[in-house]
C-alpha cells in the first residue's frame, strides 16, 4: 500500500474526505490520543503547571484536545484547510495557524514552552513542487523552531520513516539547527505497535528518555486511567462530563471565541441509536 505523502501534496490529501475521517473514526482518534500522551510524556515538562505549546501539523485538534486535558495552552499550526477547518467544527482551544512548515514559523523567539507532532514530519522530506529541496525545507523548519522554542524546550515528533536514510536526513538537518537529542524507538520488536519518536533538546546534551518494550505495555494502557483518576483527585472535571464541557465553553468566552450556548442537552449523553 503507497504511503499518504506518496500520493498527493498533504494540502491535498487531507481533503475534507480525509478530515472527516478524524471525527468519526474511533480507532484512528484512539491511536492518535495515544501517541500525542506519549509526545507529551518525552517532553519531561515539570508537573502541575500550565505550559504553553506548539503542536505541528494540529491538522483536526486531536492532540491539541490531549494538551488542553493535561492543561496546557497551545497553538497549532498545519498547510491543510480542510482539516484545521474540522478542528474549528470541534471548537478546540488553541489557537490555528494555516502555513507550510518547509516554509518556516512565523512565531517570536523563545515564545513556546514545548512542541509536539504527531505524524507530520515525514511529509517535509518529500519534493511536491520543482521548488522543494527537503534538505533545505526540513533545515528551514528545524532552525525556526529551535528559535521560536525556550532554551530548556523540548520537541517531540512522532513520525513514520520510510526508510534509515530518511531519519538520518531529519535527525542531522535537526542537529545542524542547534538541537540536540536522537530517535526513540518504543516497542522496537513490534510490528504494529513500533513507534519511533524524535526527541530534540535546546539546552544542550542529555540522555534520551527510555524507550518502552513490551513489558511496559499494561502501564501504557492503564496511562489515561491514571490520569482521569489523578484529575479527579485534584477536582477537575474528567473528560467529556457535563462539568468538563460547561467549563470549557466558559473558557472559550472568558477569551472572546464564538461558543454555543448551553441548554438542557449540554453535556447529555447520547444512546448512539435514532
Amino acid at each position: 500500500m503507497s504511503r499518504p505523502e506518496h500520493q498527493a501534496p498533504p494540502e491535498l490529501f487531507y481533503n475534507e474526505n480525509e478530515a472527516k475521517k478524524y471525527t468519526q473514526n474511533s480507532r484512528m482518534i484512539d491511536i492518535q490520543v495515544q501517541m500525542s500522551e506519549r509526545a507529551i510524556e518525552l517532553l519531561a515538562l515539570p508537573d502541575d503547571e500550565p505550559h504553553f505549546l506548539l503542536d505541528l501539523g494540529c491538522g483536526s485538534g486531536l492532540s491539541g484536545s490531549v494538551l488542553e486535558d493535561q492543561g496546557h495552552r497551545w497553538v497549532g499550526f498545519d498547510i491543510s484547510s480542510a482539516m484545521l477547518d474540522v478542528a474549528l467544527e470541534r471548537e478546540v482551544e488553541g489557537d490555528l495557524l494555516l502555513g507550510d512548515l518547509g516554509q518556516g514559523l512565523p512565531f517570536r523567539a523563545g515564545a513556546f514552552d514545548g512542541a509536539v507532532s504527531i505524524s507530520a514530519l515525514q511529509w517535509l522530506c518529500n519534493a511536491d513542487k520543482t521548488s522543494h529541496h527537503p534538505t533545505k525545507r526540513l533545515y528551514k523548519f528545524f532552525s525556526s523552531l529551535y528559535s521560536c522554542l525556550s532554551r530548556t524546550a523540548r520537541a517531540v515528533f512522532q513520525f513514520y520513516p520510510e526508510n534509515s536514510d530518511q531519519m538520518e536526513l531529519m535527525t542531522t538537518q535537526a542537529m545542524k539547527a542547534g538541537f540536540f537529542g536522537g530517535v526513540v524507538v518504543d516497542y522496537p520488536n513490534s510490528t504494529k505497535a513500533k513507534k519511533f519518536f524524535l526527541v530534540l533538546m535546546c539546552g544542550g546534551a542529555a540522555p534520551l528518555p527510555k524507550a518502552m518494550v513490551e513489558a511496559e505495555e499494561e502501564e501504557r494502557i492503564s496511562y489515561s486511567s491514571k490520569r482521569d483518576q489523578l484529575k479527579k483527585m485534584r477536582g477537575k472535571p474528567l473528560k467529556r462530563s457535563k462539568e468538563w464541557i460547561l467549563e470549557k465553553k466558559e473558557r472559550r468566552r472568558r477569551q472572546g471565541k464564538p461558543t454555543k450556548s448551553d441548554t438542557k442537552y449540554t453535556g447529555r449523553k447520547r444512546s448512539g441509536r435514532f
